[in-house]
């Protein structure tokens, strides 16, 4: 009996372990990884150049500024090697001819998101690369042109993205390098005819205006090189900005370069949802 008796309670023991061990590993399947979104506000100066046959063939130069908000954070189907990035930017250039007697200014906005698969070779060192979609849109205003002062820029494209982050200190402040490349691979962009005014435009003369951009044509490449010195909970973020880009399509050729100082703040946001333990899950960032 007593036999018996010791055989039930270690038959219950082992039904309350195996239990205790399946509750346990459904927990942790359901608790799905933090993903903090990495944000980054930065303003951008420099210098501008622009070159717009449509307009004039003379060369401008000039003050370049901008603004530009970036939104990286791990997917959520596979964070351990996917990220995703969305990116805001708004910048202008304000130029003179060599004679210092005309002015061209220039305004564009972007938007891009895409996906990167990240690879962590080093603790310390990863590498990333995958697609991209972006918009552009903006105007060249030329003071001087009275009868067609304007010259509107317009482009959809699928861009090759990619990125190198290092994580290092720097008199004990702990600090990440990265430098990253967006490059378009085909799309779409707009055009008008040599001459073709925007009146006529107006009055429906449509034709050809929506050219296939691929490198023959259109070609830009935006190079971002940052160092985030982290203070704690904040980061200030320091770098060079270089944007070359050009076009060629109806005897029309378009170049615009502008190299600037990067500066801004970056900070990490967690989103909880209510019930959930932050303790117990895994904490998976973008970089």
């Amino acid at each position: 009996m007593k036999n018996e008796k010791y055989g039930r309670m270690s038959l219950w023991k082992l039904i309350v372990c195996l239990l205790s061990a399946l509750a346990g590993w459904a927990q942790n399947a359901e608790t799905e990884p933090i993903r903090p979104v990495t944000s980054a506000y930065t303003t951008e100066v420099g210098t501008g150049h622009l070159a717009d046959t449509y307009l004039t063939p003379l060369h401008y130069n000039g003050v370049h500024v901008g603004l530009r908000y970036e939104r990286t954070q791990a997917m959520k189907s596979n964070p351990e090697h996917w990220i995703m990035q969305l990116s805001l930017g708004l910048w202008g250039d304000i130029t003179k001819n060599p004679a210092k007697n005309a002015t061209m200014g220039n305004a564009m906005l972007q938007f891009s998101w895409g996906t990167m698969r990240r690879w962590t070779l080093a603790p310390r060192l990863s590498l990333g690369i995958g697609p991209a979609i972006s918009l552009s849109g903006g105007c060249l205003y030329l003071d001087r042109n009275g009868n067609n002062p304007c010259s509107a820029r317009g482009a959809v494209t699928i861009d090759a993205i990619g990125y190198a982050s290092y994580s290092h200190t720097l008199w004990g402040l702990p600090m990440t390098l990265r430098y990253q490349a967006q490059l378009p691979a085909i799309g779409t962009f707009f055009s008008p005819e040599y001459g073709q005014l925007y009146y006529q435009i107006y009055l429906g003369d449509t034709e050809g205006l929506v050219h296939t951009a691929w490198w023959g044509n259109y070609f830009l490449l935006d190079n971002l090189a940052t160092a985030d010195l982290h203070f704690g909970a904040t980061t200030l973020r320091l770098g060079y900005h270089c944007r070359i880009f050009s076009s060629k399509v109806n005897n029309l050729v378009a170049r615009d370069v502008s190299h600037s100082f990067v500066i801004g703040v970056v900070c990490d946001w967690i989103s909880l949802t209510r019930g959930k333990r932050l303790p117990d899950a895994r904490i998976i960032s973008a970089y």
